[in-house]
């Protein structure tokens, strides 16, 4: 089992910058695949990007803009935020992958209780 916590949301202006975090525990933190996803109020989950061993892969939506990047001695893994707009306002989770494709919430087993990012203009 794998239980995964986020932190870093906050208020953020547009165009600014955030780093959020997901650590892990319960598990082989290095073996783990790792998806950030986002929930707008009304809006499904977003897919957002995923990382592997070393290979990452994003949405086209946030790609140039969002980076996710690992530090396994922390057991954490990170999204940084740029460039921040109004619509990036969402709750965001991190998740354990599964199987199958990494852009499906469904293909993730283990979820955080997501962290809280409100833009303002």
């Amino acid at each position: 089992q794998v239980q995964l916590v986020e932190s870093g949301g906050g208020l953020v202006q547009a165009g600014g910058s955030l780093r959020l975090a997901c650590a892990a525990s319960g598990s082989t933190f290095s073996r783990l695949t790792v998806g950030w996803f986002r929930q707008a109020p009304g809006k499904e989950r977003e897919f957002l990007a995923v990382i592997l061993l070393t290979d990452t892969y994003y949405a086209d939506s946030v790609k140039g803009r969002f980076t996710i990047s690992r530090d396994n001695a922390k057991n954490t893994v990170y999204l940084q935020l740029n460039s921040i707009k109004s619509e990036d306002t969402a709750v965001y989770y991190c998740a354990s992958h599964r199987l199958g494709i990494y852009s499906v919430a469904g293909n993730y087993d283990y979820w955080g209780q997501g962290t809280q990012v409100t833009v303002s203009s």
